[in-house]
Parts: structure tokens; sequence; C-alpha cells
């Protein structure tokens, strides 16, 4: 189903008259649901034909709703993509650029947009937007808008956790000693040791949905907004049982592009990079399959947990009578490169860090089975969920809307390092590193983006093109790239 088809479908549902409880349902305000994961690939998806880790109840958002095949974050890295997200604003202008930098305060999220129109709004896990404070618990005088604020915490990756009688819960995570992956350390210093997750407590994916589900079950006058936040399949990859042994590493088969030569310099710079903890000797050692190997096992199973757990958390809809009257949305911060092009972790340029899922159900306006194909960016988010719920914003957002093509099919890439800029259409992937190698990709013909074109004297005019593009977003955004783009 196209745009069009989608509006028109959209409306004649919304308009048409119910009876009984359905009726009344469809009266109310709708609920807002959104479940985020962390470094989460939309091709590990079996919406967006993933055929490994498995996750049908991921996938039923999207078959009972809408499933965007196009949508990319502003920038690849936690904090600014999250940033982009709660506020609808490219990241130097939320302030949250880069990792450990904190949202400016003159922000308005999403969810004080909520709380404003009546909601009751809540959040339980990964916030990242509050500076370096680990875990960082939140008041609700940092919250920005989210009233239960009691499980909302700044940063970490913990993998058990016992609750106390009162005040916060008992992160129970220890690392094995010896037991260190012989692949490489997080750019922002994570080691990929291997947690111990059979100690005391509860799975932390597993604790958090159990607190969305609580928060679903109140008795309330008034629809809700809640985030679940979710810090997998993020390393360290390590999961409770039986999701730890559910995928062997043997069955796992290494990208195409592992052992890919004549990278872009920015690409060979961080595949030669050897931090801490890389046993293999470099970019083409054939150890490096079992690199990816121990790492996607381990991947898929923290994928299957979350999918299981979104599976509970839709129960809990459907039982409360509310699944139908909540719009159901799921995304990611970034994407993870999983040995293609010999990378790992994120916030480079190739398309897998930038390309996440987004699943949207909402059976009043959002009929089953739509596909929306438009390109669309982290910064919509915002302007479109609250037209959506019919919530009023502050207009301070950039992103345009993600169901009615006012995006104008484009992705703008802003790099956390401000040295690279770029751009995703539904052709191309274009972009400039300042000092370095650019990029054109021809998304529709090379999506393993192995044939670089941008000193192509064919593409010139294409190149010449999105360069002029680029260079006016970021003078109309007064983006801090313009000072190397002119």
């Amino acid at each position: 189903m196209n745009r069009r088809e989608f509006l028109q479908t959209g409306s004649a549902l919304a308009g048409a008259a119910g009876c009984g409880r359905t009726e009344q349902r469809r009266a109310k305000k709708p609920n807002v649901l959104l479940l985020y994961t962390d470094e989460h690939s939309h091709w590990t998806l079996g919406a967006y034909g993933g055929k490994v880790a498995g996750t049908p109840h991921l996938d039923s958002i999207g078959r009972e709703g809408a499933v965007f095949n196009n949508f990319f974050v502003n920038s690849a890295v936690c904090t600014p993509s999250r940033g982009c997200l709660m506020t609808g604003r490219y990241p130097h202008r939320h302030g949250a650029y880069r990792n450990y930098v904190e949202l400016g305060s003159d922000n308005v999220t999403i969810a004080e947009l909520f709380r404003r129109a009546g909601y009751e709004t809540g959040m339980a896990g990964k916030w990242h937007l509050d500076g370096a404070a680990k875990p960082g618990w939140m008041p609700v005088e940092r919250s920005m808008g989210f009233d239960d604020c009691k499980w909302m915490y700044n940063t970490g990756h913990w993998k058990r956790v016992v609750e106390r009688p009162a005040g916060r819960p008992e992160n129970r995570s220890t690392a094995r000693q010896g037991k260190r992956l012989i692949t490489p350390s997080e750019p922002d210093g994570m080691p990929d040791v291997d947690y111990d997750v059979g100690a005391e407590g509860e799975f932390f994916t597993d604790w958090l949905a159990d607190k969305c589900i609580e928060f679903i079950r109140r008795p309330r006058s008034s629809p809700f907004f809640y985030y679940l936040s979710i810090p997998d399949p993020h390393t360290p990859y390590s999961v409770a049982p039986p999701y730890d042994t559910m995928f062997r590493p043997e069955d796992m088969e290494p990208p195409a592009t592992l052992f890919e030569k004549d990278l872009p310099d920015w690409a060979e710079e961080a595949r030669t990079a050897k931090p801490a903890g890389e046993k293999a000797d470099g970019p083409f050692d054939p150890r490096r399959v079992q690199v990816f190997q121990q790492r996607m096992a381990r991947y898929c199973g923290m994928i299957r947990c979350i999918d299981d757990n979104v599976g509970r958390i839709l129960a809990a809809l459907r039982e409360a009578d509310q699944l139908d009257n909540t719009i159901v949305l799921f995304t990611s911060d970034h994407g993870n490169y999983m040995g293609e092009h010999g990378l790992y972790n994120k916030n480079q340029l190739y398309e897998t860090a930038h390309h996440v899922a987004m699943l949207a159900r909402y059976p009043a306006k959002i009929a089953a089975g739509t596909v929306v194909d438009d390109v669309v960016a982290t910064v919509d988010f915002l302007p479109a969920v609250c037209r959506l719920a019919g919530v009023s914003t502050a207009g301070r957002e950039e992103g345009r809307g993600m169901f009615d093509g006012s995006a104008g099919d484009r992705a703008w890439i802003h790099h956390s390092s401000l040295q690279r800029a770029g751009v995703f259409t539904p052709d191309w992937e274009f972009a400039l590193v300042q000092g370095g190698d650019g990029i054109l990709f021809d998304r529709r013909n090379d999506p393993q983006q192995t044939n670089n074109l941008f000193a192509d004297p064919a593409h010139a005019a294409v190149v010449a093109s999105l360069r002029v593009e680029v260079t006016d977003h970021c003078r109309d955004v007064r983006g801090p790239e313009l000072k190397w783009l002119t």
C-alpha cells in the first residue's frame, strides 16, 4: 500500500462509525507506547526480511499497522539520535550532538507535549540525554516531561538487577574474569566482556518490561504516553538462559563484505584499529569470522529476548482492552555494524548504522499492511506522532512528519564529530568528509555498498547536485558543518 492509499484508508477508518465499546474507545484520546531499543539493526526483524533471530511479536506491530522501509536516524550514535527523537530537532540544535553531552534545557520534548495535553507520562530505561551521569537516576525536575520517572536512568548496560524494598535497584552484573570476547572494544570505552547473567536477580530487559506492564495495568482516567527504552542489544553481548544458547555461533553466516578491500580512508582507519581485546592480526585475518559468529549468536539471543518481552507487553495491552486504542511504535537509536565492511559497532557512514526499523500500529488511523516507502528520519517522528494523536507541538521542531510525504524524501546526516555531513534519498546515499573520502552509493542497485561512485566521472552531476543539497540544508539549519562545506 502506498502513502496515498494509506491516507485514504486511514481517513475512512477514522471516520467510520463503530458501536458499543469500540465506538467509545475510539472517541477517547489514544494512548501512546514507544518501544525503543539500542544499537538494533533493522535487518534482524522479519518485517524487513530477517530470517535468523525471529521476531514475531515485533513483526505483528508492522503487519497490523505500518512498516516504514526507509526510516533513518540523523546521527548514528546514542545521545544525538535520542535527542532528535525526543525533540524533532537536529543534534546541533537540541544541543546533545555527541555522547555524554546533555540535552539543552530549553527543549520541549515529546513527553512534555503530551503531558501538557493531559496525558499521564512515564518512562523506564536508558535516557542518555543527561550528560555523563551513570547510572544517573532521573529526578522529576530533570525528567523533561516524564512524570513517572522512577525507573528512568541516564546510561548503563546492566544485565541483572535486584529490586530493593525502597530506592533504586541494585546492579548485580559482574564481568567474568578471563572471558573477554576476541572482539574490539566499544568506541566509548565499554569493553566486550562476558557478563555473568546467571547471578542473583532478574535479567534487565525482563525487569524493564515488567515496569512497562505495571504502568499499563494501572487504573487511570486519562490517556498515557509511555517510553520503554531497552538498553539491548547493545554490547556487552550477554543474555540470560535460554537465549544465551538459542543460536549457535557456527550457524551464523558472515556478511559478504567482511573482508572487503579498498574502503574509504575513514572506514579503513576504523577497521584496522586494534583496541584492547582484539586478537586478530588484521582486517583479513580469518579469525575475524569467529569474531562475527560469537557476536552474532549472542546478538540474536538478545533480540529474541526483546521480542518475547514485547509479546508480553502487547498481551498486557490486549488484556486491558487498550491495544486498539494505543498508538504502538517501535524503533531504535541506530543500527549495528555486525562485520559489514569489516566493521563493528556504529557511527560510521555506511547505511547499516543509520537505517533502522520503524513500525507503527493504530487501527483507527493506520490500516493493517500499510507500507511507507518515503525516506523519513528521526526528526520527523515527533511531529508525525503528535499529529496522529491530535496533540499540538511547540513549533520548534525541524522534522516534518512521516505519513504524508512532507519530509521531502530526504534524511540528513549530522555526524557527532561535526566533520561529516550527508543525505539519504530514495536513490542515493551521499556524504562528504572533512579532509577525507566522500561517498556516493546507489541504494537501488548496490545495497551492500561496495561500489563507491563518488569519483566516477559518469556520476559527477549527481555528486554536484547532492553537494549543493547538503550545503543548502546545513545553511538552512545553521549547521556547524557549513564552515568546512563552503
